[in-house]
């Protein structure tokens, strides 16, 4: 693999890398967090319709983001973004920190972010560290892209895709869509495509290269590789 007129690099990153870090999916062995289901905490109807539990529900993930650090992969890619030989653009589908604590430098939040809330009357967004409290439950809600919701950097994202040379996708199936359909926009404009995953998914066939095992192993041996 000859990449070495790469000069434009992004990296799709997803559940899998944040995994590694000790990120929980608080989802039991039935799909389910303390019996409710995913979609009765992430939808805009749940919130309209029980925004205590919502607010529970991402507290306890905003907490859990103190006591995980970022993974071998995520330090990987933030050094990368350091290099001046390259230019370096994150889109990550992980609502958590770990790719800002690792030293990326430009991040692309598709699904917003959990240290930031946003403010239902003025649109207000605002990075937040703590606890919603009960008095704040319906002024407030997580700045999280809910089911039914648009992505953000919507029209950011395509853009950085067609100007680079190298898109590499990690720890993400890219089953659903719209991050299902970024390889085949990067692929469309000519761009190199490397998958770095656990095992083969139905998009593999999709990508130039496919690289198979964790993302804190797979990752910083590949960069140093060929990237360096």
């Amino acid at each position: 693999m000859n990449l070495t007129k790469v000069k434009n690099i992004v990296f799709l990153t997803g559940a899998g890398v944040s995994q590694e870090s000790g990120i929980k999916t608080f989802r039991d062995q039935n799909g389910l967090w303390e019996n409710h289901s995913i979609e009765e905490v992430a939808t805009p109807q749940a919130y309209e319709r029980d925004p205590a539990l919502v607010h529970r529900f991402y507290n306890l993930r905003r907490e859990q983001l103190n006591q995980v650090e970022p993974n071998s992969a995520h330090i990987a890619i933030g050094e990368l973004s350091k290099s001046e030989k390259y230019n370096v653009c994150v889109i990550t589908q992980n609502v958590d920190d770990l790719h800002e604590r690792g030293g990326a430098t430009k991040i692309l939040h598709m699904h917003g972010e959990l240290r930031k809330i946003r403010n239902n009357h003025t649109g207000q967004i605002k990075y937040f560290e703590g606890q919603v409290e009960e008095a704040d439950y319906e002024i407030w809600r997580p700045d999280i892209v809910w089911f039914g919701e648009a992505i953000k950097c919507g029209d950011e994202i395509p853009e950085v895709i067609e100007q680079a040379d190298l898109y590499i996708t990690v720890g993400t199936s890219s089953q659903v869509y719209p991050a299902a359909g970024l390889v085949g926009l990067a692929n469309k404009y000519g761009v190199a495509t490397i998958e770095i995953n656990l095992e083969r998914t139905n998009m593999s066939s999709s990508y130039h290269e496919n690289f198979w095992g964790k993302a804190g192993e797979i990752v910083p041996e590949f960069i140093e590789k060929y990237l360096k």
